[in-house]
């Protein structure tokens, strides 16, 4: 029985090779537990369901999430350790907001070293904005305070044990901030102390270079040996590598001989920066020596070799067409280089040849031949302006001509001088001829029409010379001598109103210029405004206090005004400085016999003898003076004296008849013949011209009224006013101005018409000429 038993068991798993295997077998087969549809009838299920058997978690073998591995699904937040009835929150946020950071605690050492180099960046950074800003106080006050932070930031660090940690470069910047404004705030021995601890300290690196600064505030302080052993430290310790930086530094050191006297020495630092990096200011200051020794050959050289120094294009630049202009790509640096060329060529034209032409001459074909060929028209007009200079209109008006075949704007320019200097010379027409051929040229040109209107404005066509100078404002509205000419112009029509809107505006754009103010002060005076011309006229003498004409006119209006004190001070203000003006003389003599002071007024009338020693007038006012002074005695020997130089005085034989018979003397009977005599010869000689005139007493009697008047409107206000202001000539010619510093020449009595004329425009360039003298020339460079 057990065998049978065994084979059967073996039999279970042979398969018959008869019997087909089934293919779609096992797919009924599945686990009951799965089976929902018997769920109904499993006992053990239906009872967990009614009981809390079933609400109870699962057993889990995984009891902390430590255990598992991490994976996409817990870095998501799920887990298998979910519990029933939880919320999905991967992001934590029903546990509530985070609790606060952790704040720094500032008493720690380290934090304490932080809040306080930030403060002293903020006192540097707060310093260098106030020197920006052009508080220099400010700007040191801070600097002083960064100091002090810093010095307690160095003080904290040792007493936390990191005295090795030290911030050397918050160092070097509150020393070198606090040094420089030492320095701008002239502080220049504190300023060298400040340096030269920074240059001391070895733990500074190329502290050196501060030996620069340093030798700059000895330059400063005219310490010239000094400066020049600094400099030459500093350049020891600068490195080939920086070429640039020793190029400047040998620059500062030619400057220094320069101021010192010592030409070669320069000369020889001038020449080496030529031949290692040429450049314009160095050719320049290369010339200026040359000129100070006399040296014709080197002149020439350095010249030449100034006008072949490049412009600095860049390598993009290089591939710009030929027909752009370098002017539009480097307009500074070319106008620096223009603006030294000019001033060198005329330096250098009257030294180099024996006559200044044949050096102008030369240094326009150098030029003609450079990169500069544009200035060769400007230096020829500089050589007329040097013929000006010398007096030689003729020469002058010659080089002037040969540009009238030239281009427009050159032409132009020429025909504008030379309408300018026709001007001066008072031909009209051939002004007027070259004032249209500017025009004509360039009718944009506002000089030229300036210069047509002032050829209408003589002929006293006011209406067409306004229209001119209006045409002028049009083409440029900062034109001031077009704007002060059309105020002329409109006071001389009689449209005062227009006249002061016009020299208000100019007012607005010449702040301190003294013959708008005057010009101003006679508009209000005209329009019967006496306070406000009296206070234009006192700005005025803050700005010119010593001229006389202005105290006299100030003294003119307070006396109308009848303030006879504020009258008296300026009158006599005006005749401590100029003690010959015969209108302010008569005013004060005539106050001190007013005020019963005739012994005062004496000085003034004496004076005025002395100014017009044939006006019997002021003889007789010192005689009577003394008379009424009781010197009866001195008055007789006055009176005396007056006879003998004018014996046909009718006055003063009746005061010599009346002082006679007073005093009782034996000349009264004299002098009483003497008197009766002259007498009737004054009226037969005063029968006489009235037959002689009878016919034609009515028109000569006008026609003599009206240049009296004139010629005394001429001679009592057309006085020239101060000494550094030049005088206006006659009524009908233009005042000649062809700059804006011209504007302030002179000013005039307003009474005075005569004495108003237009401004002359001429052409003029925006540059300053060191070796120019304030003259006519100046004012006649072409733009």
């Amino acid at each position: 029985m057990q065998f049978i038993k065994s084979k059967t068991c073996e039999m279970e798993h042979v398969h018959l090779a008869a019997e087909e295997d089934d293919l779609y077998s096992g797919y009924n087969d599945y686990n009951p537990t799965f089976d929902s549809e018997e769920l109904d009838n499993d006992a053990g299920f239906q009872q967990a369901v009614r009981t809390s058997h079933g609400r109870r978690p699962p057993v889990s073998v995984i009891t902390d999430g430590a255990a598992r591995p991490m994976t996409a699904v817990r870095a998501a937040g799920y887990s298998s350790a979910m519990t029933r009835g939880s919320t999905f929150d991967p992001l934590g946020q029903s546990k509530g907001p985070a609790p606060p950071l952790e704040g720094k605690s500032e008493d720690t050492p380290d934090e304490k070293v932080k809040i306080l180099e930030k403060k002293v960046n903020d006192l540097i950074e707060e310093s260098c904005l106030a020197h920006g800003h052009g508080d220099l106080q400010l700007s040191l006050d801070r600097a002083k305070e960064a100091g002090r932070k810093e010095r307690a930031l160095v003080r904290q660090r040792e007493q936390s044990g990191n005295a090795d940690h030290i911030n050397l470069d918050l160092t070097y910047s509150v020393l070198f901030n606090l040094a420089t404004q030492y320095a701008n705030n002239d502080m220049y021995a504190e300023a060298l102390n400040t340096y030269q601890v920074i240059v001391k300290n070895k733990m500074f690196s190329n502290a050196g270079r501060l030996k620069v600064n340093m030798a700059n505030i000895h330059f400063k302080q005219k310490n010239y040996p000094k400066a020049i052993k600094l400099y030459r430290m500093a350049l020891d310790q600068i490195s080939n590598s920086h070429k640039e930086m020793r190029i400047k530094i040998m620059q500062n050191i030619g400057v220094v001989f320069i101021r010192m006297g010592q030409y070669s020495d320069a000369i020889t630092s001038f020449e080496h920066i030529m031949s290692e990096c040429p450049n314009i200011k160095t050719g320049f200051n290369l010339i200026l020596c040359y000129y100070a020794i006399g040296d014709r050959e080197r002149m020439k050289k350095a010249f030449q070799k100034l006008i072949c120094v490049p412009l600095g294009i860049d390598e993009e630049d290089k591939y710009i067409p030929p027909n752009v202009s370098t002017s539009i790509l480097h307009p500074h640096y070319k106008a620096l280089a223009e603006k030294f060329i000019m001033t060198s060529a005329k330096l250098i034209a009257p030294a180099i040849e024996a006559t200044f032409a044949a050096g102008f001459d030369w240094c326009v074909d150098m030029v003609k031949s450079s990169q500069y060929v544009e200035l060769a028209n400007d230096l020829e007009i500089n050589k007329a302006i040097t013929y000006l200079r010398q007096r030689d209109f003729n020469q002058a008006v010659e080089t002037l001509k040969t540009f009238e075949k030239k281009d427009s704007r050159v032409k132009s320019a020429a025909a504008t001088n030379l309408s300018f200097l026709y001007f001066l010379e008072k031909d009209y027409d051939q002004a007027d001829r070259y004032a249209d051929l500017a025009m004509t040229a360039d009718r944009y040109n506002p000089a030229a029409l300036i210069n047509k209107g002032n050829t209408v404005f003589v002929k006293k066509d006011y209406e067409k010379a306004a229209e001119f100078y209006k045409e002028a404002l049009r083409n440029d509205s900062s034109c001031t001598e077009a704007l002060y000419n059309l105020g002329l112009t409109y006071k001389r029509l009689g449209r005062l109103e227009e006249s002061l809107d016009c020299f208000l505006k100019l007012h607005a754009i010449l702040r301190n210029s003294a013959q708008v103010m005057w010009q101003l002060a006679s508009l209000f005076e005209m329009l019967e405004d006496p306070h406000q011309a009296i206070e234009w006229l006192m700005q005025l003498i803050t700005v010119t206090p010593t001229d006389p004409q202005v105290l006299a006119k100030l003294g003119e209006l307070y006396d109308s005004e009848g303030d006879k004190s504020q009258a008296f001070q300026y009158y006599q203000e005006s005749f401590r400085y100029f003690p010959s003006n015969i209108d302010v003389i008569e005013w004060l003599g005539a106050y001190y016999i007013d005020t019963q002071f005739c012994e005062k007024a004496i000085q003034y009338f004496e004076r005025a003898t002395l100014i017009q020693p044939t006006q019997v007038k002021w003889q007789l006012m010192v005689a009577s003076c003394y008379r009424r002074s009781g010197n009866y005695q001195k008055a007789l020997e006055t009176y005396k004296d007056i006879h003998r130089k004018f014996p046909e005085n009718v006055e003063c034989l009746r005061f010599l008849v009346r002082l006679c018979t007073d005093m009782g003397m034996k000349e009264v009977q004299d002098y009483a013949t003497k008197l009766k005599k002259v007498e009737k010869m004054k009226e037969i000689r005063e029968q006489r011209v009235k037959s002689a005139r009878e016919g034609s007493a009515r028109g000569t009697r006008r026609e003599g009224s009206a240049s009296s008047g004139d010629s005394h409107g001429t001679s009592a206000k057309g006085e020239r006013l101060s000494a550094k202001m030049r005088a206006l000539p006659g009524s009908n010619e233009p005042y000649e101005a062809s700059s804006q510093r011209d504007i302030d020449a002179s000013y005039v009595d307003p009474l005075g018409a005569p004495m108003e004329r237009p401004k002359t425009a001429a052409k003029k360039r925006n540059e300053e000429d060191e070796f120019a003298d304030e003259e006519l020339g100046d004012d006649l460079l072409p733009e």
